[in-house]
């Protein structure tokens, strides 16, 4: 690869890459009562737009993987076009419906689209550029996502305290503008190709591979453990511990998002003076103590504070699950990144639907969810163990069928 290009301009797509992610994946849920009130949609069907996203993103995922030669330059560029061309849909296409609902699902559809190529495409992209601590550049990429999330739900609220909910439609293309400005990011750096003079490997040889199961069932855990904390963290602060709306808004999700993406950024910078399992592992116990905390102590405080330490130790499962997946077989091409990004998002779907089905079950006590999702972290450390061991059998980095 030619060290004179500027990978600085790829870094910087990249990261707005996930920037915009956050802003799709955040923002029209602040919408909900807007939606409610204009529209007169039942709080009860706004859930479908949550769950349309998520199933959109998984279904971009597989197809991902079952294509092997994506032309990754123009299926970038979809993305910011698609999450872009969907903001912006919010807007104005659901007022074309007799029912506004589908409006809104269907411009969900679209960005679910780009929010489903940015987690697939970003972190290979970076990790084909010639950058040094590979470990440490995949967590900071990844911290955007976090920053991108603070950003939204900061900027979201300060819009509408300024200039009131009716005028969301404004925002939604103000938001719009970041994924806009970064197709012209995205069409100009340089990106190299993630499997030198190979299309990589097809799904079928991956899911062959019994070394490459432990890393899917890792992906599983590390979305689990940071999705169902990220997602329930409001709820749970406001009926469970009887916090305030506005003060579970900003301590749970933005808090939690904040401290997830303080323990990326500290990874990103500190990273190579550790062993990335090791460290993953300290995380993941780390963040077993956190769920425990925020289930089970008695003082509203404390469990707050649980919820943050969780934010700072499930930081670096995701990008670590990538980087320890993508050193042990380099030669996975697309599929790997897409079935890894398959496998968190299988395992953001599950961690939540558990606390929901735990709390139904208790009488809406969502601690007992809680508790119950700390198996997650659990999961992922023995994950952990079961890698290495395998590795230190195997004797060598080869990834074998």
């Amino acid at each position: 690869m030619n060290q004179s290009k500027n990978y600085g301009k790829t870094k910087l797509a990249c990261y707005l890459g996930f920037v915009t992610q956050a802003i799709v994946a955040n923002f029209p849920p602040l919408l909900f009562m807007a939606f409610h009130r204009e529209y007169d949609i039942p709080i009860a069907s706004l859930a479908l737009i949550p769950a349309v996203f998520y199933i959109v993103q998984l279904v971009t995922d597989f197809l991902c993987a079952k294509f092997k030669n994506i032309d990754y330059r123009k299926s970038i560029i979809v993305s910011a076009v698609t999450s872009s061309v969907g903001l912006v849909g919010l807007a104005f296409v659901p007022e074309l419906f007799a029912d506004p609902l589908v409006g809104i699902l269907i411009c969900v559809c679209v960005y679910a689209v780009g929010s489903g190529l940015i987690e697939v495409l970003c972190s290979p992209i970076i990790e084909a550029c010639p950058f040094p601590n590979k470990e440490g550049m995949m967590s900071l990429l990844h911290s955007f996502y976090c920053w991108g999330a603070v950003g939204v739900i900061l900027g979201s609220t300060l819009f509408f305290m300024l200039f009131g909910l009716d005028n969301w439609r404004l925002l939604a293309c103000l938001w719009a503008l970041i994924p806009l400005y970064n197709i012209i990011n995205f069409a100009t750096c340089p990106i190299e190709p993630i499997v030198e003079g190979s299309e990589g490997m097809s799904i079928s040889r991956l899911i062959g591979m019994r070394t490459f199961w432990p890393f899917l069932l890792l992906m599983v855990a590390a979305g689990a453990s940071e999705s169902t904390m990220a997602q329930w963290t409001s709820a749970f602060a406001e009926a469970s511990l009887g916090v305030d709306k506005t003060i579970g808004d900003l301590v749970g999700p933005c808090g939690f998002a904040f401290c997830m993406g303080l323990g990326r950024l500290w990874y990103a910078k500190k990273g190579q003076y550790f062993d990335l399992a090791g460290y993953m592992k300290g995380a993941g116990l780390l963040s077993f103590a956190a769920y425990l905390i925020a289930a089970l102590s008695p003082i509203p405080f404390a469990s707050l504070v649980g919820c943050m330490i969780s934010g700072l130790a499930v930081g670096i499962m995701w990008p670590g699950s990538i980087s320890l997946t993508s050193a042990r077989i380099p030669g996975g091409g697309t599929a790997l990144f897409a079935l890894l990004a398959l496998a968190g998002d299988m395992g953001g779907t599950l961690g939540p639907s558990l606390v929901g089905l735990c709390a139904k079950v208790s009488e809406n006590d969502i601690q007992s969810g809680i508790l119950a999702a700390s198996i997650f972290p659990v999961m992922l450390v023995v994950c952990l163990f079961g890698i290495q061991r395998s590795r230190a059998k195997a004797g060598d980095d080869s990834a074998r069928p």
